[in-house]
């Protein structure tokens, strides 16, 4: 019983975290995710995982879009089982698409986060755009 009670407690907790809008950012976030998968109990795998999409997320917030942005992470339900959603939230794009989708040796972020996530996608509201990747957890 304490046990299902802690799995119900660990998947109740979501974990937020301000990004801030500088070129260190991204490392910095990086150490507070992998500490925060480790109190969760995430597999070594997972959190590799979880961490090569949390780069990708926010590079692209930091670099394509305007601040602030915010990382969240949460427990999910991906068919049945149980999934961490990483979600980067930023106000938007700051230049328009047509001025960065210039081919170079960026642009490979998103089919990383399809090759490693179980699903992802993109959220648009009044507060900005939410990226966001489920990765199963097991």
């Amino acid at each position: 019983m304490a046990a299902q009670l802690s799995t119900v407690a660990r998947e109740a907790v979501d974990h937020f975290c301000p990004v801030p809008h500088s070129p260190g950012a991204v490392s910095v976030v990086r150490g507070r995710v992998r500490a925060v998968l480790a109190e969760w109990g995430l597999s070594p795998d997972v959190t590799m995982d979880a961490l090569v999409v949390v780069s990708e997320l926010l590079t692209n917030a930091l670099v394509h879009a305007l601040p602030p942005a915010t990382l969240r992470l949460s427990w999910v339900r991906v068919d049945e089982r149980r999934a961490v959603r990483v979600e980067v939230t930023d106000a938007g794009l700051a230049l328009p698409a047509r001025q960065w989708a210039v081919p170079d040796e960026h642009g490979r972020g998103i089919a990383i986060v399809t090759a490693l996530s179980a699903r992802h996608g993109i959220r648009a509201h009044t507060g900005g755009i939410t990226y966001w990747a489920d990765l199963l957890a097991a």
